[in-house]
């Protein structure tokens, strides 16, 4: 009889193992969503691209993959992330405060391609919390501006109070060559900007379809109908890249929670080009 190890393949241990890093900022976002700033010990850099993601674990409590929030232009040795309270590791960390201890693998996944980006104009496509990866881009692309032409960022939330990060709009409104547009699902009596679906915010676009770049990130739900409004401006598949996170779980490819037609989002993506998205059954 064959011995179990016999079977099985070597396990790269540091895939499993977490850095212990330290929360040096924390600030109420919304009721929901809670942003920290996370430093690596000893100098040390994260490394990552806009896209990429963290496991972040609590001793007891368990693990879960989030989004890298800040650029790497950025608080070198530090990085940001933006957590929404759904569940029990979410509900843990949101009681944290400056000083306590968190694990971190990763970065992980495949981010943004720059290159794919670099030299033309970007429009951003951020639903819900769609904005706290692409808030990664955002700023990298504003931190390296000559290196990107118009830059145009359309975000929306179901209310005025889901908002996010709004202390940077401002920022984002008054850049140069910078179009920032903003809607909410439904109103309040202190809002005075567009009210609708993000989709509203795009037969107005006027875009320069062959030196456009498009990255989408939100609600599974808004993909479908965002890539409808952007192909009926004749925007090529190529030119379009969204990240899906569903069922992200190790990180690493392992358990195979996130696996779609034998693509793993946590590997292969999260970012994907809709060239590759369209092979994919049941990824849009």
């Amino acid at each position: 009889m064959r011995q179990l190890h016999e079977f099985s393949t070597p396990i790269d241990a540091g895939l499993y193992l977490p850095t212990q890093c330290k929360i040096t900022q924390v600030r109420q976002l919304t009721p929901l969503e809670k942003w920290f700033e996370i430093e690596m010990p000893n100098g040390a850099e994260l490394g990552h691209t806009p896209g990429q993601f963290v496991e972040v674990s609590l001793l007891g409590v368990g693990e879960a993959p989030i989004s890298v929030s800040s650029s790497p232009t950025q608080k070198k040795g530090r990085f940001e992330i933006c957590v929404r309270n759904v569940g029990m590791l979410t509900s843990v960390i949101q009681k944290y405060q400056v000083g306590d201890a968190i694990g971190i693998r990763g970065p992980y996944g495949h981010g943004y391609d720059l290159d794919d980006f670099r030299g033309k104009d970007v429009l951003i496509v951020a639903g819900g919390i769609g904005i706290i990866p692409l808030r990664s881009l955002i700023n990298y692309i504003l931190d390296c501006r000559s290196e990107f032409g118009k830059l145009t960022i359309l975000y929306g939330a179901k209310s005025p109070a889901d908002l996010l990060f709004k202390d940077e709009h401002s920022r984002w409104r008054d850049g140069k060559n910078l179009d920032f547009r903003c809607t909410v699902d439904h109103g309040d009596s202190t809002w005075e900007g567009n009210t609708g679906v993000i989709t509203t915010l795009i037969p107005d676009l006027e875009l320069e379809l062959k030196n456009t770049a498009v990255a989408i990130t939100g609600p599974p739900i808004m993909y479908k109908f965002v890539v409808m409004a952007l192909k009926s401006k004749h925007l090529p598949d190529q030119q379009i890249f969204l990240s899906l996170e569903r069922r992200m779980k190790c990180g690493v490819g392992k358990c195979g929670h996130c696996q779609i037609n034998g693509k793993y989002c946590c590997q292969d993506g999260p970012v994907f080009c809709l060239t590759e998205i369209r092979k994919l059954e049941e990824a849009l």
